[in-house]
């Protein structure tokens, strides 16, 4: 043991002995079933000094062995892990949580009132539930809005990995692939996140994810309110197959009344209407980037006009840019199908006068030759008698025009078509 305990006076019995660590899910690793090896008064806490049990376990396979590295008063006392010092609830460093929640670090530094200031908040630790961080964190009325934007919705296994082999950066390792350390090229040393200290972390200065996490913040996307105040309709997309239509009523019917609620389970979105534009304003305020239903972080956007999509159905985007046609398609849509209340006159482009014309279903000239079949009443083929080589093969399918149906009724070839060209048997 280190010297330095012979010099502590501290009342040996406050030293640490517990049955099982206090850990994110992040460094308890994703196997359920793991092996833990407890060491009693194995080690010095790094911030209070005091003898603690460690504990020792591996959290998955090719990771490598962590272990617990503060004792429990101090991670009581800030909510924090006691492996990475990384915040119980949202996952973020002490810094970036107590700049989120305005809170300022009160725990001293010399070795007297640091004794002193832990004895009161183990006295503090056991008259409370145990359900709530003590001390000023404890007082915070509420959460922050940049802390619900950064939090970490997920564990981050990356964070276990191995060390890198610092053999194969030198080009001397000789183990290949069952090197238990990462063969991969090191960061930058004058990258500032390659200098971390875990005590600046737990006291919440200088630490370089706390800063980079905060420059983040400053840079984080805004949700811009839609001029046109007829939109009450927000677009919710990422739900994934466990966000019911319950949980989202659940969420935003605080904000005001909901009108519809609409999932699409194909696409994994949904559209949620409310009855006034304040309503949908408030649930996009409040929700967007910070929505989270079932461990998921739902992606919060407004919902589009009526006239933004009628643009586009016209063949136009919101910007105004004019869509390209699809390749093979009719550049106009056919002409609508007649309806049975349709007389044959009008089905053959009759007109007002008793004479019928010699036009076929589209108001197309039928080609030379071709006899058209006559509707009840109106006597023999006519013929169109510029063509002496007689009536030509109707064409295929395929070179038809568009929209155009073909039904047996229509061929040249029945119903007379080899009757003689003056309209004789």
């Amino acid at each position: 043991m280190a010297t330095s305990l012979g010099s502590n006076t501290y009342n040996r019995q406050n030293w640490e002995d517990s049955d099982f660590p206090i850990l994110c899910q992040t460094c308890l690793g994703e196997n359920p079933y793991i092996r833990m090896s407890k060491e009693k008064y194995g080690k010095e806490c790094k911030i209070c000094a005091r003898p603690f049990t460690v504990f020792r376990w591996c959290p998955g396979v090719r990771m490598r062995f962590k272990k617990t590295e503060v004792c429990q008063t101090c991670s009581k006392m800030k909510n924090v892990c006691q492996t990475c010092l990384l915040d119980l609830e949202f996952g973020l460093p002490i810094q970036v949580r107590d700049t989120g929640l305005s809170v300022k670090d009160e725990v001293p530094r010399s070795d007297v009132n640091k004794e002193y200031y832990t004895q009161n908040m183990e006295r503090e630790i056991a008259n409370s539930d145990g359900t709530r961080p003590v001390g000023l964190l404890g007082k915070v009325p509420g959460h922050s809005d940049m802390l619900l934007k950064l939090a970490r919705t997920s564990p981050y296994y990356k964070r276990n990995r191995p060390h890198i082999c610092s053999f194969w950066v030198k080009g001397e390792c000789k183990r290949g692939e069952e090197c238990p350390y990462r063969h991969e090229k090191p960061t930058d040393p004058d990258d500032p996140l390659a200098d971390q200290n875990i005590k600046d972390r737990y006291y919440g200065t200088n630490d370089p994810v706390a800063d980079k996490l905060l420059k983040r913040a400053t840079t984080m996307p805004r949700l811009d309110i839609p001029d046109d105040k007829s939109i009450t309709t927000l677009y919710i997309g990422g739900l994934g197959d466990d966000v019911t239509d319950s949980e989202l009523r659940n969420h935003f019917y605080q904000f005001g009344e909901i009108r519809t609620i609409t999932i699409v389970q194909r696409q994994q979105c949904a559209f949620i209407q409310f009855a006034t534009r304040p309503s949908a304003e408030t649930a996009a305020e409040k929700s967007f980037n910070k929505l989270i239903i079932n461990g998921r972080r739902l992606n919060v956007k407004w919902g589009r006009s009526q006239a933004a999509r009628g643009k586009e159905k016209d063949g136009q985007t919101e910007s105004g840019i004019m869509l390209e046609p699809v390749p093979g398609l009719p550049g106009a849509l056919p002409p609508p199908p007649l309806s049975d209340e349709d007389t044959p006159a009008n089905y053959f482009n009759l007109g007002p006068s008793s004479s019928p014309s010699v036009m076929n279903f589209q108001g197309l000239p039928p080609p030379p030759g071709v006899a058209m079949p006559p509707p009840p009443g109106f006597g023999p083929p006519m013929y169109h008698t510029m063509d002496p080589m007689g009536p030509p093969m109707p064409p295929p399918m395929a070179m038809r025009p568009p929209g155009q149906v073909h039904y047996p009724s229509q061929d040249p070839q029945r119903m007379g078509a080899h009757a003689s060209r003056h309209g004789g048997p």
